[in-house]
């Protein structure tokens, strides 16, 4: 395994979408080794293929449940709609609200070219559905949005609740809730506030 280079939003690969992933070969089980300790050496709970360059449907995410690794993801069903507080090891130092599913199902292959299923709920279904936008080309800052006093509330709430689950002991806050970038030791990243919703 190997540590590999995180870009950043400047780069045009990151809007670029990504395409599927027909053999699960050596490089590609390589891929997911090298995304997998990237992340983690990165205080990160997801990554994305694209995210250090490769143009593939692969990501990895940990948000507190287990690690997944994950090869031409789709989500298959969602419902609810909740606000939270995002940021991404592709875009350092900026974070912003940004509304997604509360429940999702997605559909995979994992590391072994086997089926996979995951029903996600909370924390873990906002960084699936993070990291699957990378693989569009689709960043958290394509779907931010100036949010409500209510909705702040919210990602307050769900701030603690995933702070909960990566065990910081910490008290959450509206700066907690963090897709895509460890939750730890994020003190001094800057909102990103955006006037209307952008469609991806």
């Amino acid at each position: 395994m190997a540590l590999r280079k995180i870009l950043t939003d400047e780069d045009p690969a990151l809007h670029k979408k990504c395409r599927e992933v027909t053999d699960i070969n050596d490089r590609i089980q390589t891929l997911i080794d090298d995304m997998t300790e990237t992340m983690y050496h990165a205080n990160g709970v997801g990554l994305a293929a694209p995210q250090v360059g490769v143009l593939r449907r692969v990501i990895v995410v940990d948000a507190g449940t287990g690690l997944y690794q994950l090869v031409n993801p789709v989500i298959v069903e969602q419902s609810g709609s909740a606000c939270g507080l995002e940021a991404c090891l592709s875009i350092p130092d900026k974070q912003g609200y940004v509304l997604r599913p509360e429940r999702v199902v997605v559909e995979a292959l994992n590391r072994d070219g086997k089926p996979a299923r995951i029903e996600a709920e909370g924390y873990l279904a906002v960084a699936l559905c993070h990291e699957i936008d990378h693989l569009d080309g689709i960043v958290f800052t394509d779907r931010a949005i100036d949010p409500t006093p209510e909705q702040i509330e919210e990602a307050e709430r769900r701030g603690r609740e995933a702070m909960a689950l990566l065990g910081d002991s910490e008290e959450g806050d509206a700066e907690s809730l963090v897709a895509g970038k460890g939750l730890r030791g994020r003190r001094n990243t800057r909102t990103v506030k955006i006037a209307s919703p952008k469609e991806a």
